[in-house]
């Protein structure tokens, strides 16, 4: 078995101006993302944008079903895609 460590930082800011330009990206590509929702039963659209090591960004939204609240979160279909989709990054 082979074991990978995740690490997450979390800063906060008052104002998105006050970000680097780089998570400035970040926001906007899970702003952007999150108009692809599908959200029929909940109306709220999620988007997340992560950033792999080698520089891509993966998007991902919310995906609900009619057997809501079953679905998916924007981060699991995130996170999903860039593991299928990079392996190994």
């Amino acid at each position: 078995m082979e074991q990978r460590e995740i690490k997450f930082n979390i800063t906060v800011f008052e104002k998105e101006s006050e970000m680097l330009k780089e998570d400035q990206e970040l926001v906007a590509a899970a702003r952007e993302a999150a108009t692809r929702a599908y959200a029929k039963y909940s109306h709220f659209q999620v988007g997340a944008a992560i950033l792999l090591a080698n520089g891509k960004i993966i998007t991902g939204n919310n995906q609900e079903n009619s057997a809501y609240p079953s679905g998916l979160c924007a981060e699991r279909t995130t996170a999903f895609y860039a593991s299928a989709t990079f392996p190994g990054v």
